[in-house]
């Protein structure tokens, strides 16, 4: 297992305002929690080594690119057999509609949140492909009416 790193309090108002902000500069970044530009780099680094930092990226507005019906689906599998499972697993990591995938707890075995263009796509989702994965037995759809709270920031 792998061990956690201790985090200082440098390191927690680093974390908090690359998650503001992972375009500030090296010497922007390292003035605001108190570092040299080269202290700086070196500890993103290690964070980065560590798995503390996963990935950089942007926040795109799914609705700006046209993706304007978004659902979660809790879906049932019929069978937990390891082949099946890895199966469903492979496939839902390949479909760009599928922005993310929680194994839980209780009724349902797995949370999909879905981006689609329209009802239309969202049902050729359905149809073309979850309904054909050999381990679904049930989906049930909730649609998306409006987003309150998306992409927040890790609390450090």
């Amino acid at each position: 297992m792998t061990e956690k790193p201790v985090l200082d309090d440098r390191d927690r108002r680093l974390l908090a305002h690359l998650q503001t902000d992972c375009r500030v500069s090296n010497a922007d970044l390292a003035a605001a929690v108190g570092m040299s530009a080269s202290a700086l780099w070196r500890r993103v680094r290690a964070l980065e080594e560590a798995g503390v930092i996963e990935r950089y990226g942007a926040a795109v507005n799914p609705e700006a690119m046209g993706l304007g019906f978004h659902a979660i689906v809790h879906v049932q599998l019929t069978r937990h057999e390891r082949g099946k499972l890895a199966e469903f697993i492979q496939a839902v990591e390949r479909r760009p509609e599928v922005q993310d995938c929680f194994a839980t707890t209780g009724q349902s075995d797995y949370h999909l949140r879905v981006l689609c263009r329209d009802l239309e796509a969202y049902n050729r989702f359905l149809e073309d492909f979850l309904f054909r994965l050999p381990a679904v037995a049930s989906a049930q759809t909730n649609v998306v009416l409006r987003t309150l709270k998306r992409g927040g920031p890790v609390s450090v």
